[in-house]
């Protein structure tokens, strides 16, 4: 089984700053792209940011500037930190990982999602 958990939400104020961390466990050969995505109350999720294995990155437009994907191979981790946060940025923030696992000798990849951490920017 594939876990990915979630760490470092919470409440703050429109200018601060939080770093989310998702770290993947259990029984994976290896992690391809990796990376956050939102959702806000009454809006459909949208991708925040992804990382490649190889440290390629992609953000949305309403973040560049301000939010910095990073991950760690060694620690099947990935990190998002978020600098001058808006009340906009308020949602559920969700790690997603596309990797591969094999059961017995078969490799098998897929999308695997976290269970999601509130970031709440109050104004």
């Amino acid at each position: 089984q594939v876990q990915l958990v979630e760490s470092g939400g919470g409440l703050v104020q429109a200018g601060g700053s939080l770093r989310l961390s998702c770290a993947a466990s259990g029984s994976i050969f290896s992690i391809n792209a990796m990376g956050w995505y939102r959702q806000a109350p009454g809006k459909q999720r949208e991708l925040v940011a992804t990382i490649t294995r190889g440290g390629s990155t992609n953000y949305a437009d309403s973040v560049k500037g301000r939010f910095t994907i990073s991950r760690d191979n060694a620690k099947n981790t990935v990190y998002l930190q978020m600098n001058s946060l808006k009340p906009e940025d308020t949602a559920v923030y969700y790690c997603n990982a596309d990797l591969t696992i094999l059961v017995v000798i078969t490799p098998y990849r897929s999308d695997y999602w976290g269970q999601g951490t509130q970031v709440s920017v109050s104004s």
